[in-house]
């Protein structure tokens, strides 16, 4: 396997500049997801690794070894797309041989190799089938399946799990998740999912505008969000955010309430964004008097919708509560979870805690 660095980056289409100067190292082994909103960039940017799109400036290098000019064949990686791209006339075992038969591999290694991948995907009993005899989840394994019998140096997957249904997503998460602890390969993946970045990744490349906002752990962007867009796009149910102005004792929202921030490192009458999770805020009788709009319970959480003086707010509730739309209730935050951010910038007050 192989490192993969890709040093100030840039690609444009005509007059639109799409990656803007991107920079990003991925260790040996390592499993990193590039996520954000669509048109961000970050599938431009996987295709570029592949050699499938030009690189108008900037370096990439594969296992130390600068890839710009190469053509896909000849850069060692193996791509799954979204739509699986397989051969329709071609059974399972074909499909999985394709490339190398491609290479003029021998018989015995082009069957072995395609065991190997067939065991390790469970895809045995179905190598006389034909795509169309498979099901979505099938036809995925299959399309890893082609990756893995070339024993490329990195393993790229675009947006793979998107034309799944909810129930197939969760279970294939967890088999390709479960796939890199095996080969422990290199891998790059792209999904506009922020669940499957939390879930699947080492590291986590969060993208805007064809920009890098933030790279990290999972936790350390959920925990330490570097700026408004991070916070609001990691984490589901997203960050509530709301303007407030610095007092004496924390911030106060434009209607007036009253939220407690310790040790605010800003100074009176400044003006902020409050963010908090939606799990971190709880009903206090002396908290934000708020109405609520939705109840949804999911049985081991209960999720309200409310309206603390004209600002809609997320609540998420680890208990059961007998509450109802148009009911009056008191919210308070754990004031060990909020963060500020600059209003101008976005970027978020390092020294609250």
């Amino acid at each position: 396997m192989a490192t993969v660095e890709i040093q100030d980056v840039a690609k444009s289409f005509g007059s639109t500049q799409i990656i803007r100067g991107v920079s990003i190292d991925i260790r040996d082994g390592e499993f990193v997801v590039l996520v954000g909103p669509s048109g961000c960039g970050k599938s431009t940017l996987l295709r570029m690794v592949a050699g499938l799109e030009g690189i108008d400036g900037g370096e990439i290098r594969i296992g130390g070894r600068r890839v710009n000019g190469l053509l896909p064949k000849d850069r060692d990686i193996a791509m799954v797309f979204q739509n699986y791209a397989l051969y329709p006339h071609l059974t399972v075992a074909d499909n999985l041989a394709f490339s190398l038969k491609l290479r003029h591999a021998p018989q015995q290694e082009t069957e072995e190799r395609v065991a190997r991948a067939a065991k390790i995907l469970g895809l045995e009993p179905l190598l006389t089938r034909l795509p169309k005899q498979l099901s979505g989840g099938q036809r995925q394994r299959v399309a890893m399946g082609r990756a893995i019998v070339r024993d490329p140096q990195v393993f790229l997957f675009d947006e793979p799990l998107s034309n799944l249904d909810a129930k197939l997503r969760v279970a294939m998460r967890a088999e390709i998740r479960e796939l890199h602890q095996r080969l422990k390969a290199t891998t790059v993946y792209v999904t506009h999912d922020q669940i499957e970045a939390m879930t699947m990744a080492d590291k986590i490349v969060a993208m805007h505008d064809g920009v890098v906002e933030q790279v990290g752990t999972p936790l350390d962007l959920f925990d330490r969000p570097r700026n408004v867009f991070v916070a609001a796009f990691i984490g589901s149910p997203s960050m509530n955010l709301l303007p407030v102005k610095v007092n004496g004792k924390g911030v106060v929202d434009n209607a007036g309430n009253h939220w407690t921030v310790p040790g605010v490192p800003a100074t009176s009458g400044q003006a902020l964004t409050l963010g908090v999770r939606p799990e971190h805020l709880r009903l206090d009788a002396e908290g934000v008097e708020a109405r609520v709009l939705v109840v949804e319970s999911t049985g081991s959480e209960t999720h309200l919708i409310v309206d603390a003086g004209g600002t809609k707010l997320t609540c998420v509730l680890r208990e059961r509560v007998s509450v109802r739309p148009g009911d009056q209730v008191r919210l308070g935050a754990d004031s060990a979870h909020v963060h500020l951010f600059r209003s101008d910038s976005g970027e978020r007050l390092e020294s609250l805690h």
